[in-house]
């Protein structure tokens, strides 16, 4: 499974950050952003050496038993930014 986040709806709370760190993280424009770690993964994918692309093309797996706060981060969004594919 994959999750993404829609930076146009991103109120900047950071409550992602808070309940899934290992899967979200804000940077400098006040939005967050999804990551998939090395120690995760074995890789990182980078953007402009910081994250991955904005919006669906940031795309990143949920790590090994990271589905249930992914879930629970994205039911607490305020700003229904966070989208999981279950396809991904």
């Amino acid at each position: 499974m994959k999750v993404w986040i829609d930076q146009d709806l991103c109120t900047g709370d950071g409550l992602c950050e808070e309940i899934a760190p290992d899967v979200f993280f804000g940077m400098d424009d006040g939005l967050f952003y999804v990551k998939e770690t090395a120690a995760n993964f074995g890789s990182e994918k980078l953007f402009d050496g910081n994250a991955n692309p904005a919006g669906s093309d940031g795309m990143a797996r949920i790590p090994d038993g990271g589905l249930e706060s992914v879930i629970e981060a994205a039911e607490e969004c305020p700003g229904e930014c966070i989208f999981i594919d279950v396809e991904g």
